[in-house]
């Protein structure tokens, strides 16, 4: 018997577990950087995505809205842009890790 589908399944398994372990562990940023990212996510990110995160010129950042969309790629859109689209990169602005922990914050509903 080939055991070889069943290792590449446990390895996709395990990088899995991994991946969303480094995801989940994002550390909040030290104050007042935390303050300033939460001011500019309501402000920058709310004047597109609407004050209430629920949509408007962008689409909403909530936690229904986020529910499947690999965090990867959200740190992704916030950190490059998203060419063609209204939607400029905060790169210049923030760093990766500040990017994941407010993703992670979106993601979970902790950003209100």
């Amino acid at each position: 018997m080939d055991s070889g589908p069943v290792r590449r399944g446990i390895c996709l398994v395990a990088l899995l577990a991994i991946s969303l372990c480094q995801q989940a562990t994002a550390a909040p940023p030290a104050e007042p950087r935390a303050g300033e990212l939460l001011q500019l996510l309501h402000n920058d990110c709310g004047a597109c995505h609407g004050l209430s995160l629920k949509g408007g010129l962008g689409s909403p950042l909530t936690p229904q809205a986020l529910a499947g969309k690999p965090a990867d790629s959200l740190v992704a859109t916030i950190l490059n842009g998203r060419p063609g689209t209204p939607m400029p990169p905060w790169r210049p602005f923030l760093s990766e890790e500040e990017a994941q922990w407010l993703v992670q914050l979106l993601q979970q509903g902790g950003a209100r």
